[in-house]
């Protein structure tokens, strides 16, 4: 990103706009190998969370057994689990923009360790339940508040590259995580996984402790700071960031990110269940390499759509003639969400039913990898127009879609096993095919009026001169 830094695609003169100036100074804090650090160091920070949640799903099945319960119940813990990351992004996000993204950070990471003790050592349903939202709550810091880090520091032709690569390289837990959570649970206990995510999460605390700095600008934390922290603690409200989905662009985009990831949720929740049943797969660690080849294209499509995205800005740009038209950064989701997403999730559905044996494991690793890819394709140039339209309030901006996204999500978790049981796999994986087109559409409408809803409602929308 070297190159980027030296060559800012917004060439209006900061001499000649106090309000540019200042955002330029703030960009050029840290220096270009400072800005890695403070993205690896917030990547890893992420990554452990990621870990965490997914090391779960290829347990559930012998937790159930070791319980003394059911698939079905266990799994309401991943969708519990989801519901505590709602609320935790939320208050997290809002904290972050208060008294820093490394505070935030700071805080976040015991309750990780915490919580991952408590599941470690949990010996009945409810306190797994309770554990296990705790662990959730002390994860859901990564992703809102790392994006918010990425805003802090990096301009808007960069910042796409920057969200790929911190997307990239932190969704690498989901490609490593229900495969750690596999051989933890064949070959000793998955009870062992938990401890190690505790022993991770203490591995994530120091990195943050040493080597990052606080991103946020001064001059917010120092207004806090005259005004009194502990009041101005009392006088915050964690869910105020809410208010940011009466943004007719935010909400409709947050909506067609859960219908994409919903096929991502849908493939891998019940994986033990589907793919693991109907090819006769009861070895937990095998299970868990099914999801390797969707971590995979995460890690591969998160980085090239982020990439792909601020080129796109600069295009469109050059093409306008200098003009800055923020929805232009979603073009580069177009194939994510209209392609790779829905298409991946029905072939999936259509092999699970009709082609047995080794042909069909391989066809489901591809239409896996295939899911993976889109998902980021969808959601790392989504991710990177939140922080373009409200720069000043990026952290909570991805929290609130975060939140709405994760309770969508919780909620329909619980209802897949069922409705596989009741309709099939292939007619479940069709209907959020479907689901997923939808948001495509959500996504074109955007794409095509972002301007006019907008104007609907005053956000206090960004603008180049403050971006």
């Amino acid at each position: 990103m070297d190159a980027t830094e030296e060559s800012p695609l917004l060439t209006t003169p900061a001499s000649a706009d106090p309000e540019m100036l200042k955002h330029e100074l703030l960009y050029k804090r840290f220096t270009p190998s400072e800005k890695k650090v403070i993205v690896a160091v917030i990547s890893w920070a992420a990554f452990i969370p990621f870990l965490a949640s997914g090391s779960f799903i290829p347990s559930i099945p012998e937790i159930a057994r070791e319980l003394g319960s059911t698939g079905p119940i266990i799994n309401l813990a991943v969708s519990l689990s989801l519901t505590a990351v709602s609320v935790g992004s939320l208050i997290w996000a809002t904290y972050s923009g208060t008294y820093g993204r490394r505070a935030v950070f700071l805080g976040s990471l015991p309750c990780l360790c915490v919580g991952s003790i408590g599941v470690a050592t949990a010996h009945s349903v409810p306190v797994l339940m309770f554990w296990r939202a705790v662990q959730a709550f002390g994860a859901s810091s990564g992703m809102s508040v790392g994006a918010g880090v990425i805003g802090d520091i990096y301009r808007l032709e960069e910042r796409g590259t920057a969200m790929g690569i911190f997307f990239g390289a932190s969704l690498l837990g989901p490609a490593i995580s229900p495969l750690y959570g596999g051989i933890a649970t064949h070959y000793a206990s998955w009870r062992y996984g938990q401890w190690g995510l505790f022993i991770m999460g203490l591995f994530a605390f120091v990195p943050v402790y040493l080597w990052l700095p606080e991103t946020l600008d001064p001059e917010v934390l120092n207004r806090h700071k005259e005004r009194g922290r502990w009041l101005t603690f009392l006088h915050i409200n964690p869910f105020s960031s809410l208010g940011l989905l009466r943004s007719p662009n935010i909400f409709v985009l947050t909506l067609a990110g859960t219908a994409a990831l919903l096929t991502d949720f849908v493939l891998a929740i019940p994986l033990a269940y589907t793919i693991g049943k109907e090819y006769n797969i009861s070895n937990e660690a095998l299970i868990g390499a099914f999801f390797l080849p969707q971590g995979l294209g995460n890690i591969i499509g998160a980085p090239t759509a982020g990439r792909m995205s601020d080129r796109t800005v600069i295009y469109w740009r050059k093409r306008r003639g200098g003009k800055w038209v923020p929805e232009d950064r979603l073009r580069a989701a177009l194939w994510g969400a209209g392609f790779f997403t829905p298409v991946s999730v029905l072939l999936a559905g259509i092999t699970i039913k009709y082609v047995p044996g080794t042909p069909g494991i391989i066809l489901n690793l591809i239409w896996l990898f295939m899911n993976g890819i889109g998902i980021d394709f969808t959601l790392t140039p989504l991710s990177s127009y939140y922080v373009d339209i409200l720069h000043s309030r990026s952290a909570q901006t991805m929290a609130a879609a975060a939140s709405v996204r994760a309770l969508i999500i919780a909620f329909t978790t619980a209802g897949f096993l069922p409705l596989i049981n009741k309709i099939g796999v292939f007619a479940t994986d069709a209907l959020f095919a479907v689901i997923a087109w939808l948001g495509f559409g959500l996504l074109l409408l955007t794409i095509r009026y972002g301007d006019r809803m907008r104007a609907w409602v005053d956000m206090g929308y960004s603008t180049v001169r403050d971006n």
